[in-house]
């Protein structure tokens, strides 16, 4: 049976309870194997608690200390009482010169002071004590992300101006840069607002027109890779030309922020229709696809949607790590294509003759490099509209399989 002795307004910060006639220090931290949180207990004295109630500050910095002992019991550990203990009178009764020598001897939880107020350049100087001045009972979980954003910039070298992190606000790339970009004015003070909006519309400006289509190779909501880093290379180059002050980590979340909202226009978008771009709709009529693993879907001219649309929805549905070669085949003319995603690379097969008696059906197969999502997305559209005979200008076809295996080694190794 336990009674809270003293709490303070912050549900996080340790308290004190009294458990069978002792006083304990009791706080959450970490997690057991089932993401359940962990709750430690170490005794103290009355000594302890009646500075633990008087002064915030020594009372966050023993929680600071503590902490790393309860990361180092992990999910099933115990805590290692006789440690924790032995930080209670260094940290609650001696002198601040001595409290400042010891938080330089061991480990602590800077990010927690920084949450609760802790002057920051203090902090920086060992002067732990004085930096806790300024500690507040309640939490900014904010405070402490940014401080830790800003570490790992100047790890990497990186200093930022007030633009360039008006600008990481703007697009809500501040605290982490893998964070999906959105723009968020609001964030940003109004005074450098115009000057990133500037910076916004070089962006765009360099990107108009250009667009990162679908890539149904790696699922049905991918993106080409290739047409991302053809856009985030305009739009960087454009920015560091107009704007040569900007830090890279700035004109890297302004390209992230064209590129993101380009890409989620073509997801959200019904599968392109190639074949208007390729020069008019498909003259087969009928068409069947068909995947590595035995699926077939069938396409007739005269539904709403073109042979092109179709088929990439088709492999958008059943494309996977084991399942990376398809087939379009108009079984009436007796000709048809299959894709090798894994090789980047197609073959058109053509019948020179019909079985007859019996005899098996004579075959041309022919192979070709493919260039990237967009080269195949032209020679499907190319096939919808012609067949096999549209496809001469469009590759380097080969029969000899030796002389494709060289081809393709040679580029590999390009």
């Amino acid at each position: 049976m336990s009674d809270i002795v003293f709490s303070r307004r912050s549900g996080w910060i340790p308290n004190v309870i009294r458990e069978d006639g002792e006083l304990k220090l009791m706080l959450g931290a970490g997690a057991d194997a089932n993401h359940d949180p962990r709750t430690f207990t170490f005794p103290i004295g009355e000594a302890h608690l009646a500075v633990i109630q008087e002064d915030l500050a020594r009372h966050l910095l023993l929680w600071s200390a503590v902490l790393p002992l309860c990361d180092a019991a992990g999910t099933r550990g115990r805590l290692d009482e006789d440690a924790a203990v032995a930080l209670l009178d260094p940290i609650l009764l001696s002198a601040p010169g001595d409290v400042d020598a010891l938080f330089r001897r061991i480990p602590w939880d800077r990010g927690r002071l920084i949450a609760h107020g802790a002057g920051i350049d203090l902090l920086e100087r060992g002067q732990v004590c004085a930096a806790l001045r300024t500690a507040t009972e309640t939490s900014d979980g904010k405070r402490a992300q940014e401080y830790r954003a800003n570490r790992r910039r100047a790890e990497r070298g990186t200093v930022l101006g007030p633009l360039d992190a008006a600008i990481l606000r703007y697009t809500g790339q501040y605290l982490h840069g893998s964070t999906i970009p959105r723009r968020t004015p609001d964030a940003v003070d109004p005074a450098l607002l115009p000057e990133v909006v500037r910076v916004v519309a070089t962006a765009e400006q360099a990107c108009a027109g250009m667009r990162i289509g679908r890539d149904p190779r790696r699922g049905k909501r991918a993106t080409d890779k290739r047409d991302w880093e053809r856009m985030a290379t305009a739009v960087e180059t454009a920015v560091r030309r107009a704007h040569a002050q900007l830090a890279d980590d700035a004109v890297r979340s302004v390209s992230f922020l064209m590129c993101s909202e380009a890409a989620d226009r073509s997801r959200n978008a019904p599968m392109e229709d190639d074949e208007q771009a390729v020069g008019g709709r498909a003259r087969k009529t009928a068409l069947s696809f068909t995947d590595d693993k035995g699926a077939e879907k069938k396409w007739v001219q005269g539904g709403p949607r073109t042979a092109a649309a179709e088929f990439w929805e088709f492999v958008g549905d059943r494309s996977a790590g084991d399942n990376e070669v398809f087939t379009i085949e108009d079984k009436e003319m007796g000709e048809g294509v299959q894709l090798h995603f894994y090789a980047d690379s197609i073959a058109r097969v053509t019948t020179v003759r019909e079985g007859t008696g019996g005899s098996e059906p004579e075959y041309r197969v022919e192979y070709s490099l493919v260039d990237g999502m967009g080269g195949y997305r032209k020679l499907v559209s190319t096939f919808a509209l012609g067949g096999c005979a549209a496809l001469d200008g469009h590759g380097s076809w080969m029969t000899d399989v030796a002389e494709f295996e060289r081809a393709r080694r040679r580029r590999a190794a390009e």
